[in-house]
């Protein structure tokens, strides 16, 4: 069983919901990153959700833009976040690690390689916006049905009619955008949230997270009894770049999503 899956089995048998966060990998350098890392374990976050930097992130609103490129400027590469990754494991980190990417990065390292590497250094799940269902043969046989890594898929409230093919043999969970446009649009939920993501879930063999515009867990009060999780990203970015990425102030925004979650 994969690490991601386990993690939600775990979770689904003591009746909780998971909590996901999103930072950019390589901010604000690292070194912090990593200790970043450890304090989000520590706090009780179930699946860390680590942006590797693309100069175009077409799916990210300016929050996540803009900590992508200034990762970038300090030198973050995916061979850095790699490391990165390879580095916390070895001291202990056994949380899921997703990566969220775009694949030119992918396809500019070898796409062969990438998956080989990924299992290497510990990285459990793949985001990937810019992969439609249509164009992930390639990336889907060279994971084949191993544990080490696997893609997870996004909905839109626009796939309504594809969501039977986007989750047919998928893996992990779903990752339901919940707001049409880009991340980081605080509370703009598309006006039918609710029965988007019933339908999602009623369809749906994998737990469903919901993601897009969320900052506190009485955000996603309304959807608590049909969600399995929510995720976070631009407003935890703003968080830690308002507090120099204190450590304090992420373990206690995560610890206390968690309990009001």
């Amino acid at each position: 069983m994969n690490r991601i899956e386990a993690k939600l089995a775990q979770l689904k048998e003591k009746n909780e919901k998971a909590f996901i966060t999103y930072i950019t990998a390589g901010l604000p350098d690292l070194p912090r990153c990593g200790q970043l890392i450890h304090t989000l374990e520590e706090a009780g976050l179930d699946i860390l959700e680590l942006g590797v930097p693309f100069s175009d992130p077409i799916a990210d609103g300016p929050v996540i833009q803009d900590a992508s490129y200034r990762s970038i400027q300090k030198g973050t590469t995916l061979k850095k976040t790699f490391d990165l990754v390879e580095q916390v494991r070895g001291e202990g980190v056994a949380m899921p690690i997703v990566f969220m990417m775009y694949y030119n990065t992918i396809t500019y390292y070898g796409v062969e390689a990438f998956i080989a590497k990924c299992a290497e250094v510990g990285v459990d799940g793949l985001i990937i916006p810019d992969l439609p269902m249509e164009e992930q043969s390639t990336v889907k046989e060279l994971l084949g049905n191993r544990d080490e890594t696997i893609l997870l898929q996004l909905v839109a409230p626009v796939s309504a009619k594809r969501i039977p093919q986007i989750l047919d043999g998928a893996r992990g969970f779903v990752y339901c955008v919940s707001a049409m446009g880009v991340t980081g649009q605080s509370g703009q939920y598309h006006r039918e949230i609710l029965s988007y993501l019933q339908d999602v879930k009623d369809q749906s063999p994998i737990p469903v997270m919901m993601g897009f515009g969320i900052t506190s867990a009485e955000d996603v009060a309304p959807m608590r009894e049909i969600i399995d999780g929510a995720i976070v990203g631009s407003h935890f970015i703003k968080l830690m770049e308002a507090n120099d990425y204190d450590l304090d102030v992420a373990g206690e925004y995560v610890s206390t999503f968690k309990k009001n979650f």
